[in-house]
Protein backbone atom coordinates (compact mmCIF):
# COMPACT_ATOMS: atom_id res chain seq x y z
CA UNK A 1 0.00 0.00 0.00
CA UNK A 2 1.23 3.45 -0.94
CA UNK A 3 0.35 6.46 1.19
CA UNK A 4 -1.93 9.12 -0.25
CA UNK A 5 -3.72 12.28 0.74
CA UNK A 6 -7.44 12.39 0.09
CA UNK A 7 -8.25 16.11 0.29
CA UNK A 8 -11.92 16.98 0.79
CA UNK A 9 -12.87 20.50 -0.30
CA UNK A 10 -16.26 22.17 -0.16
CA UNK A 11 -18.35 24.79 1.58
CA UNK A 12 -18.67 24.73 5.36
CA UNK A 13 -21.33 22.14 6.31
CA UNK A 14 -21.17 20.42 2.92
CA UNK A 15 -20.37 17.04 4.49
CA UNK A 16 -16.57 16.87 4.33
CA UNK A 17 -16.00 15.88 7.96
CA UNK A 18 -18.98 13.52 8.21
CA UNK A 19 -17.90 11.54 5.15
CA UNK A 20 -14.18 11.53 5.99
CA UNK A 21 -14.86 10.39 9.56
CA UNK A 22 -16.88 7.40 8.28
CA UNK A 23 -14.19 6.53 5.73
CA UNK A 24 -11.56 6.83 8.48
CA UNK A 25 -13.43 4.41 10.76
CA UNK A 26 -13.86 1.86 7.97
CA UNK A 27 -10.19 2.02 6.98
CA UNK A 28 -9.04 1.85 10.61
CA UNK A 29 -11.20 -1.25 11.20
CA UNK A 30 -9.60 -2.88 8.14
CA UNK A 31 -6.13 -2.22 9.55
CA UNK A 32 -4.99 0.59 7.27
CA UNK A 33 -2.58 3.25 8.51
CA UNK A 34 -4.80 6.30 8.32
CA UNK A 35 -4.85 9.79 9.85
CA UNK A 36 -7.44 12.58 9.90
CA UNK A 37 -6.55 16.24 9.50
CA UNK A 38 -9.58 18.47 10.03
CA UNK A 39 -9.92 22.23 9.67
CA UNK A 40 -11.69 22.82 13.00
CA UNK A 41 -9.11 20.80 14.94
CA UNK A 42 -6.04 22.23 13.18
CA UNK A 43 -7.29 25.80 13.67
CA UNK A 44 -7.38 25.25 17.46
CA UNK A 45 -3.95 23.58 17.56
CA UNK A 46 -0.50 25.16 17.91
CA UNK A 47 -0.05 24.54 14.17
CA UNK A 48 -2.45 27.30 13.10
CA UNK A 49 -4.19 28.98 16.02
CA UNK A 50 -2.20 32.14 15.24
CA UNK A 51 -3.97 32.56 11.89
CA UNK A 52 -7.19 34.26 10.87
CA UNK A 53 -9.27 33.79 7.73
CA UNK A 54 -7.80 36.28 5.27
CA UNK A 55 -6.70 34.70 1.99
CA UNK A 56 -3.06 34.90 3.08
CA UNK A 57 -3.77 33.31 6.47
CA UNK A 58 -5.79 30.57 4.77
CA UNK A 59 -2.83 29.96 2.47
CA UNK A 60 -0.41 29.67 5.41
CA UNK A 61 -2.74 27.32 7.26
CA UNK A 62 -3.21 25.06 4.26
CA UNK A 63 0.50 25.06 3.37
CA UNK A 64 1.28 23.90 6.91
CA UNK A 65 -1.32 21.16 6.69
CA UNK A 66 -0.14 20.12 3.22
CA UNK A 67 3.40 19.72 4.55
CA UNK A 68 2.15 17.46 7.36
CA UNK A 69 0.07 15.47 4.86
CA UNK A 70 3.13 15.12 2.62
CA UNK A 71 5.21 13.71 5.48
CA UNK A 72 2.52 11.26 6.47
CA UNK A 73 1.64 10.08 2.97
CA UNK A 74 5.24 9.55 1.94
CA UNK A 75 5.49 7.25 4.96
CA UNK A 76 2.63 5.12 3.62
CA UNK A 77 -0.13 6.68 5.70
CA UNK A 78 -3.50 7.47 4.14
CA UNK A 79 -4.37 11.05 5.08
CA UNK A 80 -7.99 12.19 5.02
CA UNK A 81 -7.86 15.99 5.05
CA UNK A 82 -11.04 18.05 5.40
CA UNK A 83 -10.58 21.75 4.70
CA UNK A 84 -12.81 24.29 2.96
CA UNK A 85 -9.73 25.30 0.88
CA UNK A 86 -11.86 27.60 -1.31
CA UNK A 87 -9.36 28.83 -3.92
CA UNK A 88 -8.01 27.03 -6.99
CA UNK A 89 -4.55 28.60 -6.70
CA UNK A 90 -4.15 27.41 -3.11
CA UNK A 91 -5.43 23.90 -3.95
CA UNK A 92 -2.87 23.84 -6.76
CA UNK A 93 -0.13 24.77 -4.26
CA UNK A 94 -1.36 22.06 -1.87
CA UNK A 95 -1.11 19.50 -4.68
CA UNK A 96 2.41 20.69 -5.49
CA UNK A 97 3.51 20.43 -1.84
CA UNK A 98 2.06 16.95 -1.36
CA UNK A 99 2.95 15.74 -4.85
CA UNK A 100 0.53 15.13 -7.69
CA UNK A 101 1.01 11.36 -7.43
CA UNK A 102 -0.22 11.30 -3.80
CA UNK A 103 -2.83 14.09 -3.89
CA UNK A 104 -6.49 13.26 -4.65
CA UNK A 105 -9.11 16.01 -4.54
CA UNK A 106 -12.70 15.26 -3.58
CA UNK A 107 -15.32 18.00 -3.82
CA UNK A 108 -18.31 17.75 -1.51
CA UNK A 109 -20.57 19.81 -3.76
CA UNK A 110 -23.60 21.22 -1.99
CA UNK A 111 -25.67 24.38 -2.50
CA UNK A 112 -25.06 27.08 0.10
CA UNK A 113 -28.78 27.04 1.00
CA UNK A 114 -28.50 23.39 2.08
CA UNK A 115 -25.29 24.10 3.98
CA UNK A 116 -27.06 26.91 5.86
CA UNK A 117 -29.86 24.48 6.84
CA UNK A 118 -27.29 21.94 8.10
CA UNK A 119 -25.34 24.47 10.16
CA UNK A 120 -25.75 23.36 13.78
CA UNK A 121 -23.02 25.76 15.02
CA UNK A 122 -24.78 28.87 13.68
CA UNK A 123 -21.74 30.02 11.68
CA UNK A 124 -23.70 31.01 8.59
CA UNK A 125 -26.20 32.94 10.70
CA UNK A 126 -23.35 34.90 12.30
CA UNK A 127 -21.69 35.47 8.93
CA UNK A 128 -24.95 36.66 7.37
CA UNK A 129 -25.37 39.05 10.31
CA UNK A 130 -21.85 40.40 9.74
CA UNK A 131 -20.46 38.92 12.97
CA UNK A 132 -17.99 36.68 11.10
CA UNK A 133 -15.95 38.19 8.27
CA UNK A 134 -14.39 36.34 5.30
CA UNK A 135 -16.80 33.42 5.67
CA UNK A 136 -16.76 31.15 2.62
CA UNK A 137 -20.11 31.06 0.89
CA UNK A 138 -21.27 34.36 2.40
CA UNK A 139 -18.74 37.18 1.92
CA UNK A 140 -15.82 35.14 0.61
CA UNK A 141 -16.03 33.00 -2.55
CA UNK A 142 -15.69 29.26 -3.02
CA UNK A 143 -14.13 28.57 -6.40
CA UNK A 144 -15.34 25.36 -8.03
CA UNK A 145 -12.34 23.05 -8.40
CA UNK A 146 -11.15 23.45 -11.98
CA UNK A 147 -7.35 23.63 -11.69
CA UNK A 148 -6.72 21.15 -10.27
CA UNK A 149 -10.07 19.58 -11.07
CA UNK A 150 -11.79 17.37 -8.53
CA UNK A 151 -10.94 13.70 -8.93
CA UNK A 152 -14.33 12.84 -7.46
CA UNK A 153 -17.46 14.95 -6.93
CA UNK A 154 -19.94 14.02 -4.21
CA UNK A 155 -23.33 15.74 -4.52
CA UNK A 156 -24.01 15.69 -0.80
CA UNK A 157 -27.41 17.37 -1.10
CA UNK A 158 -28.64 14.44 -3.22
CA UNK A 159 -26.69 11.46 -1.80
CA UNK A 160 -27.04 9.73 1.53
CA UNK A 161 -23.84 9.79 3.59
CA UNK A 162 -23.28 6.05 3.09
CA UNK A 163 -23.57 6.45 -0.69
CA UNK A 164 -20.87 9.15 -0.63
CA UNK A 165 -18.70 6.99 1.64
CA UNK A 166 -19.01 4.06 -0.77
CA UNK A 167 -18.02 6.32 -3.68
CA UNK A 168 -14.90 7.46 -1.80
CA UNK A 169 -13.93 3.89 -0.95
CA UNK A 170 -14.49 2.77 -4.58
CA UNK A 171 -12.40 5.71 -5.79
CA UNK A 172 -9.58 4.77 -3.40
CA UNK A 173 -9.75 1.16 -4.51
CA UNK A 174 -9.70 2.21 -8.17
CA UNK A 175 -6.59 4.28 -7.58
CA UNK A 176 -4.82 1.42 -5.79
CA UNK A 177 -4.77 3.25 -2.44
CA UNK A 178 -6.68 0.44 -0.72
CA UNK A 179 -7.34 -3.23 -1.57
Amino acid sequence: MKGATIWFTGLPCSGKTTIADRVYNILKEKGYRVERLDGDIIRKSPISRDLGFSKEDRRKNLERVAFIAKLLSRNDVIVLATFVSPYNDIRRDIRDIIGADRFHLIWTRCPVEVCIERDVKGMYKKALAGEIKNFTGVDDPFEEPTDPPADLILDTDKEEVEESVEKVLAFMKGRGIID
